[in-house]
């Protein structure tokens, strides 16, 4: 709204203006965020207390239910406050006639009310039968991928469409699939363009899911993953700085980087109720969004396999899930990990919960830096 507002005041809309920028926008979105999300979550967790919204977490652990007794009651769907204020941020700060924000923000609204749905099942039916069931896995799955099937069209639709329109050196780049620390990608037709957004949104969001299980842990590492993409989507969407850097230049994704600022921001302020000891949990309803919301702009930026590095936790956080479940049931009951996901085997191998997620920090670092390296490592 101020974008627009802005650009109806000043006679020169073109003009070079700092609020023209994207990334100048998205700088401003992170700090909004952070003190959005700041000031308001002492409010928000008290009306969660207030109608008994408090997280019933079981494990299929012994120890780890002992360890995590305290943490019963703490107040759940603290994700509802992330996306009001990423979506506040979106509103004042973006281009709403922007194509990939107006799908950006579809994309958030369905998965959070996904998982919305998913932790209200879960609070209700724990009061009612005494089982903590919410939405089966396969009910999950059957909204992510037609949500992704819906994103894969519009977006591939889209992209048709501004190379039809633009022309020139840009008719291929939304087909290309940008490769890490190689100059050229690899040119997609629109099956593959379809298999690969149906597994970049279904699988970002579920591991971010798997991630939040520990306090501080999926919202510190979202905040690294944020920022990157807002690096990333302001490259690719600026011609000059694309193919400068060997980018497949993708016209308008630029407008990203206010959206990943959002992100960054309000993932910023909710770590600060959610360090330990968690005064409140995200839930579903704010991971499986999250999640979804950095798989988008993998796919509109053309970095899904960027994602892999970027998201380097998220993606050992799922990897040991599938290697667990596999494993179990082909061994007939033997385990790989003390359990999965693994944050937890290193829990139970005695690191404290603070070492873990500190660790893990850590890591999530340094698979940032390698990605930002890759920008110029080609």
């Amino acid at each position: 709204m101020l974008y627009h507002l802005f650009d109806a005041l000043y006679d020169h809309p073109a003009g070079p203006y700092a609020y023209k920028d994207p990334l100048f926008r998205g700088t401003c979105a992170i700090l909004l965020g952070f003190f959005l999300v700041w000031f308001l979550g002492p409010w928000f967790i008290r009306q969660l207390r207030r109608y008994s919204i408090g997280d019933q977490a079981e494990f299929d652990h012994a120890q780890l239910n002992v360890d995590n007794a305290d943490k019963r009651n703490t107040p759940t769907m603290g994700g509802l406050l992330i996306m009001a204020v990423i979506l506040c941020n979106v509103l004042l700060l973006a281009d709403l006639s922007n194509y990939y924000i107006t799908m950006g923000l579809f994309c958030m609204v369905w998965l959070t009310a996904l998982g919305a749905v998913d932790d209200w099942l879960k609070l209700t039916l724990k009061r009612r039968t005494g089982t903590r069931d919410g939405l089966k896995t396969h009910e999950k799955l059957l909204f992510q991928i037609a949500l992704a099937m819906l994103l894969g069209f519009y977006i591939y639709r889209h992209g048709e469409y501004n190379a039809t329109t633009i022309g020139g050196d840009q008719i291929d780049s939304f087909r290309i699939l940008n490769v890490p620390f190689y100059k050229t990608g690899w040119r997609l037709d629109q099956v593959a363009f379809f298999i690969i957004t149906i597994l970049v949104v279904t699988g970002t969001s579920n591991a971010v899911n798997l991630t939040d299980g520990m306090d501080g842990l999926a919202a510190g590492c979202m905040v690294l993953c944020s920022f990157v993409f807002m690096i990333l989507a302001y490259i690719g969407g600026d011609r000059e700085l694309a193919n400068s850097l060997l980018f497949p230049h993708i016209p308008h994704t630029a407008e990203l980087a206010v959206l990943c600022g959002a992100m960054m921001g309000a993932c910023m302020g909710f770590l600060w109720h959610n360090c330990y000891p968690a005064k409140v949990f995200m839930g579903d309803t704010g991971s499986l969004p999250l999640g979804g919301l950095v798989g988008y702009v993998a796919i509109c930026t053309r970095q899904e396999l960027m994602l892999f590095i970027v998201g380097g936790v998220f993606v050992i956080e799922a990897v040991s899930v599938i290697m667990q479940v596999g494993y179990f049931k082909m061994s007939g009951g033997k385990r790989i990990f003390r359990v999965a996901p693994i944050h937890h085997h290193f829990h139970l191998g005695g690191w404290t919960e603070t070492q873990t997620v500190t660790r893990f920090w850590l890591l999530a670092i340094v698979f940032a830096g390698i990605a930002l390296a890759t920008v110029k490592v080609r």
